[in-house]
């Protein structure tokens, strides 16, 4: 598998989406969105290399984990090595939490250019999407930072060609 650039990883959390999870923090960011809580994952030469067997090494060490969750940074910048860990992730039973800066529509446009895009897409369950406004900010919203933020059923999504919104 492809190596990752990552900010860091956090083992075990409960706010990056619906029970127990791996939250893998992806380096580089295009956004830069003003307020952003992760500013130091912007650089795209920050951060380590690391190397996908060792976090499904990590994973299969914990048994409470519902899912995994990529964030970022942005992780669609590393879409490629992301859906091939997704695949893995996948095969355990887990499921794929992915914040990105793109709008759903964004990622779909962009499918021709970077295909890798959709790889990623396709092993996403629910993508959380929108940059981050900080004038749209609030402490209310489940799993978002501010109100243009959606949290998006990929799979139906993709099979009705129009974005199909969830809560949790």
């Amino acid at each position: 598998m492809k190596e990752l650039r990552l900010a860091g990883v956090y083992r075990e959390s409960i706010v990056d989406g619906p029970g127990i999870r791996m939250t893998i923090f992806t380096q580089g960011c295009p956004h830069n969105c003003e307020g952003c809580q992760n500013p130091d994952t912007h650089d795209f030469n920050g951060g380590y290399i690391s190397h996908p067997e060792n976090l499904l090494e990590a994973i299969d060490k914990n048994p409470m984990l519902r899912g995994v969750t990529f964030s970022g940074g942005e992780p669609f910048m590393q879409a490629e090595a992301l859906a091939e860990l997704g695949e893995e992730i996948h095969k355990r039973g887990l499921d794929i939490i992915t914040y990105t800066g793109f709008t759903y529509e964004d990622l779909v446009a962009s499918f021709d250019k970077f295909p890798e895009r959709k790889h990623l897409l396709e092993q996403t369950d629910y993508l959380i999407d929108g940059k981050f406004v900080l004038a749209l900010r609030s402490l209310e919203l489940q799993f978002r930072g501010s109100s243009n933020q959606r949290i998006i059923d990929v799979k139906k999504s993709l099979c009705s060609g129009k974005v199909e919104e969830i809560s949790f």
